[in-house]
């Protein structure tokens, strides 16, 4: 085979959509717009596949494609190349595959909104950044995805920018994000110094020799620690999570694309990437661990007291994301890497399935107005539940292997991860099942047909009327799915299919890693062992020499951990009755009981208020950060520099130009006489100077 596999093409093919959608899609019908986006989204998944049909048969892993010298400063040099190896083909899948039918369900979500090709071509543009992201050969190129994620997730999350909400969610997150972008910066400026160079292979080889940095912080630990920082804000955990749940004033597709499946993960996987540098910073991993930890806890119990349901899947999602930061502080990237996996199929559908929700009853979001949905919207229903299963960890689903494998991992490396991540399991399965039982269960609670949540009302005549491109919506527009109005309903097939396809992944997706002390062999842990265990040998001798046993992220490839099956199989007893548990306890309250849930709440009232509220950090963080600056940007900012000085030079000179041009016009007074005499005046002073001149 002729290795040259154009990796070049996969990025390409959605940015060619994004541009021509962009420019010309005004003028194009809501079919061509929505022909284009899927068809170079589409392309784009049909050349992964095919690339990743190849994979085995490359000679040499990780394959490297260069397009072009980028950047050349001496001895310091950036190419524009890409790579794959086996963790870019897991995240090649997750990104244009969940992506892809995303942008299946999106065509009928967004059929009837304002600014249809402003989505796609956004929608598009995201998915360029983002593979940019994941196939980038060098730190500087993934940096240039980083960005680019971010710009779009702005764009996204505030497309309905006419509501004040959305808008300042879309500066929220831009703002927060650019906080961790700056730790992420000086890492690069410290790599630059220290190797110089950004390229993936040579900083790693540059760093292999290194011991671990265990009597104190050198810049190994600096770097790692910087990297964190931006991780931190990508991928909402404390104390940079807070743009995640506002990000929720998005279309719900775009919650499902960027804050479930794709974007927020790419902090997991850059730190997975850099996996090499971590390695050798046991400081910083256990600052990802810990934080990974707090995060899934924090989440968790916030998520619990939610009402609106995406805001419930938006924490649960900040809650996930921190199981798959403790896997990696733990030193089990492979791990962190599966769940991160497996989250994209179960969370992925969940969002889709509250859009199908939102949908069906009229745009409203607050499931205290919902209730016994099950029998009219079944299809949306089951595909929930089958992802509500998967996030549990319902044994067979595709969460329960992701989820126990970071549990037992946190176990061997800590009892105080174990225990926070069983008992945030337990919050898990609550608040999910919880939503479940006040979504579907009992009786409806609402009015058929209304709409007065604060959602986009997809498909049910209530719109932002017209954008500032000129494209009104259409209320009336034949949609390609059919879908009627008028009381609870169920989505179209356009929306469906692609929830049944996320529902079949959700069971299934996590077979691929089975341990061992469940009858399998963990093949996604093997796939993934070459670009774990590649750069392990130096800790491995340092674990062998101080009487450590390996972390069993760093065993060679095919060797069991040194751990009985039974322990393994004990622990994950305890984690499936966790789950459990919060499916009994959510029944108890939710189904059979429902008068429980206000009278506990009673009872626990400053606890319960203070959750509800999610403890005041939005309000914290404007008191001591947004307020001052903003007094500060006023005070001496705008009054001080801008009034003042900048306005004050200004206007002062123009007021001085207009007094001496006053005075001058005086003396333009009509009189001929005084013209005479003034220029008497000037020829006696003229004649006066040349006399004295040639008397000299």
């Amino acid at each position: 085979m002729t290795e040259n596999l154009h990796l070049w093409i996969i990025p390409l093919l959605p940015l060619a959509g994004a541009a021509i959608n962009g420019l010309l899609g005004k003028r194009f019908s809501r079919g061509l717009v929505a022909t284009v986006a899927l068809t170079f989204c589409g392309a784009a998944f049909a050349m992964a596949l095919w690339v990743v049909s190849q994979f085995s048969s490359l000679s040499t892993i990780p394959y490297v494609e260069t397009v072009a010298t980028w950047l050349r400063s001496g001895d310091f040099s950036v190419s524009y190349s890409f790579a794959i190896d086996q963790l870019s083909v897991v995240m090649l899948m997750v990104v244009t595959g969940v992506g892809f039918l995303i942008h299946i369900y999106s065509v009928g979500y967004m059929w009837e909104e304002g600014g249809f090709y402003r989505f796609f071509s956004y929608l598009n543009l995201f998915m360029f950044f983002m593979l940019t992201l994941v196939l980038a050969s060098n730190y500087l190129l993934m940096f240039i995805g980083w960005e680019g994620v971010g710009l779009a997730s702005y764009l996204l999350i505030g497309f309905f920018f006419t509501r004040d909400s959305a808008a300042a969610a879309g500066k929220k997150a831009f703002i927060v994000n650019r906080i961790g972008d700056f730790g992420f910066l000086i890492a690069l400026f410290l790599m630059i110094q220290h190797f110089g160079s950004l390229d993936f292979a040579k900083v790693f080889d540059a760093v292999r020799p290194y011991a671990q940095e265990t009597s104190g912080a050198g810049f190994l630990t600096a770097i790692a620690l910087l990297l964190m920082v931006g991780a931190c804000g990508k991928s909402a955990q404390i104390p940079l999570y807070v743009w995640l749940p506002d990000a929720m004033e998005g279309p719900t597709p775009v919650s499902a694309l960027i804050h479930a499946a794709t974007m927020v993960t790419a902090g997991v996987y850059m730190v997975a990437r850099s996996h090499v540098i971590f390695e050798r910073a046991p400081s910083a991993m256990m600052v990802v661990a810990i934080i990974g930890t707090l995060t899934a806890f924090f989440a968790a119990t916030i998520g619990i007291a939610q009402t609106d349901i995406k805001k419930v899947l938006a924490y649960s999602t900040v809650s996930q994301l921190g199981y798959m930061f403790m896997a990696c502080g733990v030193g089990a990237f492979s791990a962190g890497i599966f769940h991160l996996m497996t989250h994209a199929f179960f969370k992925g559908l969940l969002f889709l399935a509250a859009g199908s929700v939102i949908h069906a009853v009229g745009g409203e979001q607050d499931m205290r107005k919902m209730g016994g949905l099950w029998k009219k919207i079944p299809w949306t229903w089951f595909t929930m539940l089958m992802a509500t299963f998967a996030i549990a960890g319902i044994p067979g689903w595709a969460g329960f292997f992701s989820k126990d494998e970071i549990l037992w991992r946190a176990y061997q490396a800590s009892w105080a991860y174990w225990i926070v991540g069983v008992v945030t399991a337990f919050m898990t399965s609550f608040y999910m099942f919880r939503l479940m039982f006040m979504t579907f269960a009992g009786e409806y609670r609402g009015a058929a047909g209304s709409s007065h949540g604060h959602e986009e009302h997809a498909g049910h005549g209530t719109h932002l009327g017209r954008d500032t491109a000129g494209e009104a919506p259409a209320p009336h527009a034949p949609a390609p799915h059919g879908h009627g109005h008028g009381g609870v309903h169920e989505s179209p097939w356009v929306m469906l299919g692609p929830l049944v396809v996320l529902a079949v992944l959700s069971i299934v997706g996590g077979w691929v890693g089975i341990p061992g002390s469940l009858g399998g062999s963990n093949h996604f842990d093997k796939f993934l062992g070459p670009v774990f265990r590649s750069s392990t040998p130096a800790v491995n001798a340092e674990h062998a020499q101080a009487g450590e046993s390996v972390p069993p992220e760093q065993t060679t490839e095919g060797e069991e951990p040194k751990t009985g099956h039974s322990t393994e199989l004990m622990f994950t007893g305890i984690s499936v009755a966790a789950g459990f548990l919060g499916l009994f306890l959510a029944w108890l309250l939710y189904s059979a009981k429902p008068d429980l849930p206000d009278r506990i709440a009673d009872s626990l009232h400053a606890l319960y208020t203070a959750v509800a509220n999610k403890y005041w950090v939005d309000e914290m963080y404007a008191t001591i950060f947004v307020k001052p600056l903003i007094g500060i940007s006023t005070l001496v900012f705008w009054r001080g520099v801008d009034q003042t000085v900048i306005d004050g030079t200004l206007n002062g000179g123009a007021a001085g130009a207009r007094e001496l041009s006053d005075e001058v016009r005086h003396m333009q007074s009509g009189n001929l006489r005084s013209y005479a005499g003034w220029v008497a005046i000037g020829a006696a002073c003229v004649l006066a100077y040349m006399v004295w001149v040639g008397t000299r």
